[in-house]
């Protein structure tokens, strides 16, 4: 159902499964990359402990993908890219069916940050959304204290037709049971049309 190449004029993305990830290089990024820190503080997950961790995240988008719940790929820069053919981060978006919505979601390690690579993804991620899969809606949040999430998201969500809803209060819950704030915005399969034809 989702499709399992991605390429845009700088990324290429493929699933976020076993088979397409090399586990070594993946718990190196997921545990010890350089400001990995910085990476996890505003999103639900730790770094990985264990590689069985980082196994079960793999396996984990490979099962939601199987199900029709999401689909998750790893990031990577095409040729001609510095870092071309490295994991640059992961991304994609969970399905609710019965509402017709898509939730992108992204992280990138820290040296690709600033490269226009999430606006890329989060254009390409609409396109499947709206023309593969006909849903009515994409959304994306970010926590009110997460800066670079909040300008890189309102710059491709105005782009791309959409608007800043508001804030969703205590809606999101981190891997140590804190609860947080999400700021959400969304663009609809109209505002797209009229917005990328």
């Amino acid at each position: 159902m989702f499709p399992e190449t991605i390429e845009t004029e700088r990324l290429r993305l493929d699933p976020r499964w076993p088979e397409t990830v090399d586990l070594d290089d993946c718990y190196r990024i997921c545990s010890s990359d350089p400001a990995i820190d910085e990476v996890t503080e505003h999103v639900t997950w730790d770094p990985h402990e264990t590689k069985k961790e980082t196994l079960e995240f793999l396996e984990r988008g490979r099962k939601r993908w199987e199900d029709n719940e999401a689909a998750g790929y790893v990031i990577r820069p095409r040729q001609g890219e510095d870092g071309a053919g490295e994991i640059a981060g992961f991304g994609g978006f969970s399905v609710d069916w019965e509402k017709r919505t898509a939730t992108l979601g992204t992280w990138l390690r820290k040296r690709f940050w600033g490269r226009g690579y999430s606006g890329e993804r989060a254009a390409a991620l609409a396109a499947v959304a709206f023309e593969d899969l006909d849903l009515a809606l994409v959304t994306v949040s970010h926590l009110p204290e997460n800066e670079q999430s909040r300008r890189a998201i309102e710059k491709y969500v105005d782009r791309l037709g959409g608007r800043r809803e508001g804030l969703l209060r205590n809606h999101i819950t981190f891997a140590d049971g804190s609860v947080h704030d999400e700021i959400r915005y969304s663009i609809t399969q109209k505002e797209w049309r009229e917005a990328t034809n």
